[in-house]
């Protein structure tokens, strides 16, 4: 468990990384460092939108999973690891790009 605790922390202190959300298979937050409104808006949007790519990827090719998801918006990146039991979802900004959001992911 401490391995990783380590790579997350690695992650959230990447420059550009806004902040880290790790969701269980129930869809519930387990760990973040965003405020809990902005918390629950990603864990709610993103979990659905990650589940309908798995099982298109899975429709495609029976024998397939999706591993990794990457949304790319005007502002910034949305990067979601994928496992049986967890959703990793790291929000990053884009390079070049202003954003308004802090380090701690909450938004101005």
């Amino acid at each position: 468990m401490a391995e990783i605790e380590d790579t997350l922390k690695r992650i959230e202190f990447t420059q550009g990384v806004t902040g880290t959300i790790v969701v269980n298979s129930q869809g519930i937050p387990i760990r973040t460092t965003f405020d809990n409104v902005s918390t629950a808006r990603y864990a709610e949007l993103v979990r659905p939108l990650t589940m309908l790519a798995r099982s298109t990827v899975r429709s495609l090719d029976p024998e397939n999973d999706l591993t990794f998801l990457r949304i790319r918006s005007k502002k910034d990146e949305i990067m979601i690891g994928l496992d049986n039991d967890f959703l990793v979802i790291v929000i990053q900004e884009r390079p070049g790009v202003n954003n308004t959001a802090n380090r701690f992911g909450t938004f101005k």
